[in-house]
């Protein structure tokens, strides 16, 4: 579906699933029904979690957000002049905050572009859709509303014209192996001639730095892991205490990832209203919120690779702190 909003220069589609996706209710009963408890990252994000994840990108302990926008900012032109895209499509778009940077690139170098956010947040797209095209006078947004875990073998790409694929904020991270394979293995087939990606990873560092970023001292990220119990408590009409659980950040070496933990101080009782049942749950035991992992620049080539994937150009932070990498299929 196209829908008009009030300019020709901004509009969007509802993007439909290639393949079928987990409700809540789904992952609810695969991952907590029993010990270990687990909940994928992406119910973090309601309106007030989103908010809080904005909140913590400006912590001074949460480096990745400042280290990936340093990158684009001092090498934005570059990438643009390599990429020459005619269309950008970003996934997990969000605010386009830091896509700026390249439309700031390509208004410097006269290459326009059409840009193709695709998220699940529409009002949040077409909201920065209409910013960015008062901004920039030659650029058409056109927003893909869905899931991008649901497949992108389907969106409303032109066949012609030279295609920029960005993946930024270490997303990739929040996959596991397999899965960031199969993801990479998607983006390869709408990559075409000369078409790039260009993808964010954070890179393995001290364990005290990494554990630091995923718990803040004004205590934001503890408050932001927290606030999936309310987004249960509402949606699958569960009755989770909230003070009953603390944040916890550990980075697991042997797996080179960040795992964030929501810790029971009690024994105690939750009803799950929608799954009609009621678990138990001890004091000290653990609801698995997220895995972020980091990487090497070996480890992230051999993962590249394994989806036919090669290095183009390699940009890094300070001391390796993190990593934008222009990507092309490996002929």
């Amino acid at each position: 579906m196209r829908l008009s909003l009030g300019t020709r220069r901004l509009s969007s589609s509802e993007i439909t699933p290639a393949r079928a996706l987990p409700t809540l209710v789904d992952d609810a009963r695969a991952g907590l029904l029993a010990p270990p408890r687990q909940l994928p990252p992406k119910y973090f994000y309601d309106d007030y979690g989103s908010q809080l994840f904005e909140a913590i990108c400006a912590t001074p302990e949460y480096y990745p957000s400042r280290a990936e926008a340093s990158l684009l900012s001092r090498h934005a032109t570059q990438i643009i002049e390599r990429a020459a895209p005619d269309h950008m499509l970003e996934l997990g778009s969000g605010s386009s905050r830091k896509t700026r940077l390249l439309f700031d690139a390509c208004d410097a170098l006269a290459m326009p572009c059409i840009y193709w956010p695709f998220d699940v947040s529409a009002q949040m797209m077409l909201d920065a859709g209409a910013a960015l095209v008062t901004d920039y006078s030659w650029l058409s947004v056109h927003a893909l509303i869905g899931d991008y875990t649901g497949g992108i073998g389907n969106l409303p790409l032109p066949a012609q014209g030279r295609r920029l694929i960005v993946f930024l904020g270490g997303t990739l991270g929040n996959f596991e192996p397999d899965q960031a394979r199969a993801m990479l293995g998607e983006i390869v087939g709408l990559l075409r001639g000369d078409d790039l990606l260009l993808l964010g990873v954070d890179r393995v560092k001290d364990t005290a730095r990494l554990e630091a970023a995923y718990d803040d001292a004004q205590g934001i990220t503890a408050e932001f892991n927290r606030n999936v119990l309310t987004v249960l408590n509402r949606e699958l009409d569960a009755d989770f205490d909230l003070a009953a659980y603390r944040h916890r950040a550990v980075f697991d070496e042997q797996r080179a990832r960040i795992e964030m933990r929501l810790v029971s101080e009690r024994d105690h009782s939750v009803r799950l209203g929608a799954l009609d049942t009621t678990i138990e749950i001890t004091a000290g035991e653990e609801i698995v919120t997220e895995f972020s992992h980091k990487f090497t620049p070996a480890s992230i080539e051999a993962l590249l690779a394994d989806a036919g994937l090669i290095v183009d150009t390699h940009f890094e932070a300070d001391q390796g702190d993190y990593s934008l990498l222009l990507v092309r299929r490996d002929s």
